[in-house]
Parts: C-alpha cells; structure tokens; sequence
C-alpha cells in the first residue's frame, strides 16, 4: 500500500507540472473541465508576475471555494518559493481570497500567487480582490503574556541556526528559540554561491590544494580582528566542513583557494539553509517566524531577554537565561548608511530586505561598543531587476546606453560604483564562454537573468543602441585583448570575446552587499560594552558584529555564541 500511495502521489504530481507547463507565460487562462462552466468553478491555470518572471498557479474553485492550490512553471528563486508558496497556500485556503498577508521576504513571488489566484477567482464569477504589490494588513496593537526560555536566539540565518544547533549538540536538555521577523528564514545566507575562508575541506584535498591554519591565521593577521579572536576563527574553520558534513551539507566543489559551492552548479547557500533548518527542528529547537526583535530586557547592566513585535502587532517580552543577537547588517537602512557610512547611500543593494539593523539604535542607546560602522562590502556587479550578484571578472564587458565602454571593468568597489551610477544606465555582455567558466552566469542564464542575442546587431536592439558604435566597442576591446596592451581605461583584457555569438545581455548595476561593521564582541562572542567590560547575559554572531570575513566566519561564530552560551547555562 506504502509503494502504491507513492506512485500515485508522483503521478499527481507530474500532472500538476504538466498543467503547468501547459500554460507557458502567455497571461492568465482557464482550463476548467468542459463539463463545468468558469461560473461554476473548476481549475484555472492562471500566472502572476513574480521576480524572475511569470508564476504559474493552479487554481481549483468549487462553488465559489477556493479547494485547491498548485505551483506550477516559474522562474522564482527556489530557496524562497519553496518556503514561501506553502505559507500562501496555507492563508489563501483558509481565507478562500486572496486577498491575504503577502509572506515577509518573498514579496515579489506572494504578489504573483495572489494576482494570479484573483485573476482565477474573477473568472470563476468569485468577487476578486485587487491586489497591490506593497499590500499590508494593519493590525491593532496587542501585548501577549511573557513567555521564558533558557535561550533566545534573534535572526534565523545560518549564524543563528549554527547556534542553536550548537547549544543544542552542547545540552540536550535546553530549551532553545529562535526568533524571525521575517515569515521565512535566512537573509542572504541561502542565496550565496560560495561558502568562502574554509579550509581542511573535504572538497580542498580532493582538489589537491594544500592549506593549513598557520596559512589561514598568517592570511588573516591584518584583517582587523584580535590575536584571540583570529586564533578561534581558525579553530573553528578547520572543523567547520566535518561539523556541516555531520548533518548533510556536503560541500563538494572546491574551486580554488577556500571557496565552496555544494556541486559545480548548486550554490552552497542554498543547501546550508535547508539542512541547517532541518536539524534545528530535529534537535527539537522551537522558531518563531514572523517575530521581530526590537529591544533587550534590561536589568542592571545585564540582559534578561529581549522584546518582540510579531507580524500581527502583538508585543510581548522573552525572557532568557542567555540571549543571542544574530540579526545581520543594515545595507537596506538609508538613515543608517547616511549616519555611518554617507559614500555608499543611493545605492542599490543585493542583500535582503530584513537588514536593516534593528539592534544598531539599541546598541546605542545601551552603551554598547560598535566597531567599524563605515566599512562596507560592494559587489562590482548586480543584474538589474532581478539584483543577482553576478561575476565581473574576464569576459565581462559593461557599455553604456550608447553602446559604449566607460570604465576598466576589473576595478574594485567604488571605483566602479561610481562610473556605473554616473550612466543613464548599464549594460552587461558575455559571451558563450564567459557561461562556461562561471556557475553563476551559468546558472543566471538557464534562469532567465539574462536576454539571449544571436549576434552582436541583436545586442544592440536589446539594449536600444547604435549597432555600429556597439560592434566598433568590441573590436576595440578585442584588438587590446589580441595585443596584450592597455586601453584608455588601464584594462588590459585578459581575451577576446568570441566573434560568434549566442551573447547574453543585462542590465547591470554596482551594489552594497553587507554592512562590515557592527558590535564589537570578545573571543567568546560576548558582546562589549564601550568601555569593553563585558554586556553579561548577550552573545552575537554575524553581520549584526564587526567582522573581517563573511559567510563562513557568521556560521563559526554562531557555533561560538552558541557553545559558550549553552555551556554557561548549564554549569
């Protein structure tokens, strides 16, 4: 019966994909059972217009109830829709509108679902809701009782799911929760390619690249951090692969030095989220979503907890034995960036909408110390709309609206932000190779990030340019390229770009990535004070804390406050 029930469940799923597929992205339609008029109900094949393109949905209407809810051919990112569509799905049905909250962190793909669910409750005869993409529900402002833990962890990415893992692995016996403003969870952390400063990897020696923690701690040394801290980054890198490995994330692509992906065409990101989140739950950590830290229980000097608001306007404070702030950066706050970091304000950026520094004003106004405010991580380049980092470096060619080059593509942080936020706007173009050799444009490109040109005429009427002063760029570039010279910019190409196409063309932008700055904590991943005693009861990893690295470095630190937390609470 088991293997039956299994097979029957594939094939229902094969046929929800091919009704899908069916639909292709020519708008919305219906394909109601012709024994049922649209008035009545049926299943409509209806699409909306999400972040990477149309979203097919499959809706079933009975009697003017909506039963049923199907996902179908899209292009979203696959780290949010899988997250995001269950929890839509879920209110839709039990509202029969949709007409409901959009899920926080995936606004783009819940306004697709909705418009598409509206357009098919239009034409089964339901009274459809008008969809906005900036809907949002007010709620009237409720305090709910307190609630106590042993543990609160703020921020749901993966320094704060390492450390509640860790706490867990550390003692069984505690009570953990974590907390999320966002309906899903993660920042930027399941979007990353590379899972980059990790060394004695599996995927390293396989690669045959020698590597040690006297290099890391020698490569390290001017970075910025203390000797002690230096001293547990190492540590804790030389273990990390075998502690991801430990609960199936299996980084196995190394592609040079300490970079990580999970395959040659899987991000690490993605694979760390998921696997992270299932063992948390398996652990028996509890999460809260859509719960957002705004403030710490105070009491004397000391932090008790930490105060929350949820989605829902409900106010309430939890109240911890040992709270850990892991609530990433504020590249999407304006009024910070101006206040700290003036030069990068008025850019785009590729990181996610949830940082925007909730704890930096409660650090503050606390006393506590912050570190390095001002220092910021640019990506040369983010693809336009979609803000897909993306890969500068050789083969990638950038004009302008004329057709045009206007800066050595291969510069650094703002000294290409600049020149490209001067342009009316930004075009990226590479060509077949350029696909090949890079997993991101690879990947980019089977996505739809970018539009695909037969020939280099067929470039210049997708970006809306001279073909002539387009062609004549290239052979510019290339005559440098075959010549091993410098051109007016200071770049010497590294090659040509192929004479014959497919090219894949772009919009192109520079962007803030993360915030480096933050509050500053010991070895230990206690937070500091200003006058750097120690902030008793508080603990932080990543973005939200001054750090030199990036991902990898959040996930050690994670294990870090995790670990020193759990074992304080037990002793």
């Amino acid at each position: 019966m088991k293997n039956i029930g299994k097979t029957l469940l594939a094939a229902l799923l094969a046929l929800a994909l091919l009704a899908g597929c069916a639909s292709g992205n020519s708008g919305s339609s219906s394909s109601a059972p012709e024994s049922q008029s649209a008035a009545q109900g049926g299943t409509f094949t209806v699409t909306g217009s999400g972040y990477g393109g149309d979203v097919t949905v499959d809706v079933t209407i009975e009697n003017g109830t909506i039963t049923g809810l199907e996902l179908g051919e899209n292009k979203e990112s696959l780290v949010v829709i899988e997250r995001a569509f269950p929890l839509l799905q879920e209110r839709i049905l039990a509202a029969n509108t949709a007409d409901v909250d959009s899920v926080s962190g995936a606004t783009f793909s819940s306004y697709a679902v909705k418009a598409a669910v509206a357009d098919a409750m239009a034409q089964a005869g339901m009274e459809a809701p008008s969809i906005g993409m900036n809907d949002k529900k007010e709620y009237e402002a409720t305090t709910l009782e307190d609630v106590t833990t042993d543990l609160v962890i703020v921020g749901g990415g993966p320094s704060g799911l390492a450390a509640a893992i860790t706490a867990k692995e550390t003692n069984p016996d505690l009570n953990v929760l974590v907390v999320e403003k966002l309906d899903i969870l993660s920042g930027n952390g399941k979007f990353d390619l590379n899972f980059y400063d990790m060394f004695n990897s599996e995927a390293q020696k396989a690669n045959g690249v020698e590597d040690s923690k006297e290099q890391f701690i020698e490569d390290m040394k001017d970075a910025g951090n203390t000797p002690e801290r230096l001293q547990v980054w190492a540590d804790g890198e030389e273990v990390i692969d075998a502690w991801l490995r430990s609960f199936g994330v299996t980084l196995d692509h190394n592609y040079g030095g300490r970079n990580h992906m999970a395959t040659k065409d899987d991000y690490a990101g993605q694979m760390i989220q998921r696997e992270m989140e299932k063992q948390a739950l398996a652990l028996g950590v509890e999460i809260r979503t859509g719960t957002a830290g705004v403030d710490l229980v105070m009491e004397d000097n000391a932090v008790k907890g930490v105060s929350v608001l949820t989605n829902h306007n409900e106010s309430y404070n939890i109240l911890a034995g040992k709270t850990i702030l892991a609530t990433g950066g504020f590249s999407w706050n304006q009024e910070l960036l101006e206040k700290y970091a003036p030069d990068y304000v008025g850019y785009a950026t590729s990181n996610q909408m949830g940082a925007t520094g909730d704890f930096v004003p409660v650090f503050e106004k606390y006393g506590m110390k912050l570190e390095n405010m001002g220092k910021i991580r640019m990506i040369p380049l983010i693809l336009l709309p979609s803000r897909d980092l993306t890969n500068s470096g050789a083969g990638t060619v950038l004009v302008n609206q004329n057709g045009e080059r206007f800066v050595n593509e291969r510069n650094s942080e703002l000294e290409l932000a600049e020149p490209i936020r001067e342009q009316e706007s930004v075009w990226m173009v590479v060509d077949t190779q350029k696909v090949e050799d890079h997993a991101n444009v690879r990947k980019q490109v089977k996505e739809g990030r970018f539009a695909e040109a037969a020939t280099l005429d067929e470039v210049a009427e997708i970006i809306g340019c001279d073909a002539e002063t387009l062609k004549a760029t290239f052979e510019a570039y290339n005559a440098n390229a075959e010549a091993g010279t410098a051109d007016e910019f200071g770049l010497t190409p590294e090659r040509a770009i192929l004479a014959e196409g497919p090219y894949y063309v772009s919009k192109a932008a520079s962007a803030v990535h993360m915030t480096k700055g933050g509050v500053a904590c010991d070895e230990q991943a206690r937070v500091l004070f200003e006058d750097g005693s120690v902030v008793d009861g508080l603990y932080a990893c990543g973005e939200v804390t001054w750090q030199s690295g990036g991902y990898s470095q959040s996930v050690v630190f994670g294990r870090i406050a995790g670990a020193n937390a759990a074992t304080e609470l037990s002793a």
